[in-house]
């Protein structure tokens, strides 16, 4: 059986995080709310069973990352229009200039090495956590997380940092 205000607590608590998740995952925050949109009727029709997963949240949010995906294949004149909204800013009022900058980054970035960075810096998820919502092994997720880092070192001055300390580390132990 379905319970309307379990489910509404769930959205509730959720969905703003998610918006700013898939949004840096995908470059559109139109397209990331059309796809969370989607992604929250289907938690919905599954809720009896969904609610006891160990984290319904990272469900919707594979959902509607792999909608997102979808839509990506199958309408190749789409990506015409998420480059030209994705190039206004404004799109995003709630969203802070820190996360913009590193969206913008990130869309130079292969899809995986994407996901895995918005996972573990912005949904703040472990590797294995990340490993086990995208079906990789955590060695995988680790060599995403490293190789994306290094890719955003010159564009995003966080990275950077830590790329220079863990070299640091490295070079001493």
């Amino acid at each position: 059986m379905r319970d309307p205000a379990e489910f509404d607590a769930f959205y509730a608590a959720s969905s703003h995080r998610l918006v700013g998740q898939v949004f840096a995952m995908t470059g559109d925050l139109g397209e990331a709310e059309d796809a969370l949109q989607e992604a929250y009727i289907r938690a919905w029709q599954r809720w009896p069973k969904l609610r006891e997963y160990d984290n319904p949240e990272a469900w919707v949010r594979t959902v509607a990352f792999r909608l997102c995906i979808n839509s990506w294949w199958r309408a190749k004149n789409r990506l015409t229009a998420h480059r030209r909204a994705a190039a206004r800013p404004d799109t995003a009022p709630e969203l802070g200039p820190d996360l913009l900058t590193l969206v913008h980054a990130m869309r130079q970035l292969p899809d995986k090495q994407r996901r895995a960075l918005v996972l573990h810096y912005v949904a703040d998820l472990t590797v294995e956590q990340i490993a086990a919502e995208t079906g990789a092994s955590p060695g995988t997720v680790k060599s995403w997380l490293h190789r994306g880092r290094r890719s955003l070192a010159p564009l995003v001055s966080e990275f950077s940092d830590e790329e220079n300390q863990a070299r640091r580390d490295y070079d001493y132990a």
